[in-house]
């Protein structure tokens, strides 16, 4: 079986749709460890990807005016038990054009696995750009997700993004997103995680509404259980007349797991406005008790509300 097969059916078993990589009108780009496995672009949509003695280097530009139909299919992973994936991208989406990112990331057998994402994003003027990320890793915590980006909105700029890690052990998960908004300029940042054994996670995102009239939220769902440890760090700035943002998280653990959420907010401009709330603490109890009227058991119970915070 090639490469590329085997990438493939791991994310057929994860729940993607295989068909994507026939179809001429959806682009994609999938990767295994520091190989290029396939590549395809749309018309609108330019893609130069290379491998490089560092990695994978990549260059995404949408060009002004242009609106992607179909999603773009980004898929990433390692197959073996060990390996390293370092992946550059440079994304750019030029003025009034829109585009949807759909990343998958695959490490069903990881033992000893770091997977590194370095990005940056620019934005321009009335742009759009969404992209969600989801992982799907096995059951042995032997792996190290490191994803970056440095987010840059122009004017009237819309970035969406949603970060799921909710399939298999996290292993240790240290995440660092940094966001700028223009004038005018929507952002919104949301991640869902869920921690088990002796996982770690480390959340750190940093929005800086520059732009008057600029708009932020950050919202951050973590489920942690048996010895799993998290720490959330959530930073709003508003910076300019008219800047509205908001730090959302949630937390929940069970048996002996630790969180700590760290909200951080500033305003320097009398006319904007940034708030912030953080809750920390064990399944509902009321919760639970309707959920067993209803005929559930205490286990199941837990797991439907713990599912309920990941959506």
């Amino acid at each position: 079986m090639s490469d590329l097969d085997a990438l493939m059916k791991a994310f057929g078993e994860a729940g993607g749709d295989k068909a994507i990589l026939g179809n001429n009108e959806i682009a994609h780009l999938v990767a295994s460890g520091h190989k290029l496995l396939s590549m395809k672009s749309v018309e609108g949509l330019e893609v130069d990807a290379r491998e490089t003695m560092a990695g994978i280097s990549a260059k995404v530009t949408v060009k002004e005016g242009i609106r992607i139909k179909n999603p773009v299919h980004l898929c990433f992973g390692v197959l073996h038990k060990k390996g390293t994936q370092k992946i550059k991208m440079d994304v750019r989406l030029e003025k009034n054009s829109s585009a949807h990112f759909i990343a998958h990331c695959i490490f069903p057998n990881a033992e000893k696995v770091r997977h590194i994402m370095d990005a940056v994003v620019e934005i321009g003027e009335g742009a759009e750009m969404r992209y969600s990320e989801t992982h799907f890793h096995g059951l042995y915590g032997g792996i190290e997700v490191i994803p970056k980006s440095i987010v840059k909105i122009g004017k009237n700029g819309r970035y969406f993004t949603d970060f799921t890690l909710t399939t298999g052990r996290v292993g240790k998960l240290d995440i660092d997103y940094s966001v700028e908004a223009g004038e005018n300029a929507v952002t919104e940042l949301t991640a869902r995680v869920f921690g088990h054994a002796n996982d770690e996670i480390n959340i750190k995102e940093r929005v800086v509404l520059a732009g008057k009239n600029s708009r932020g939220l950050i919202k951050t769902r973590v489920a942690l259980e048996d010895e799993a440890k998290a720490e959330v760090t959530g930073i709003t700035e508003g910076n300019a007349e008219g800047a509205r943002g908001h730090v959302d998280c949630m937390e929940i653990v069970k048996d002996n797991a630790t969180a700590k959420a760290i909200p951080i907010v500033s305003v320097i401009h009398p006319l904007a406005k940034v708030t912030h709330e953080a809750a920390i603490g064990s399944v509902d109890k009321r919760q639970m008790e309707t959920l067993m009227a209803h005929g559930l058991t205490p286990e199941e119970a837990v797991d439907l509300i713990v599912k309920g915070i990941l959506k």
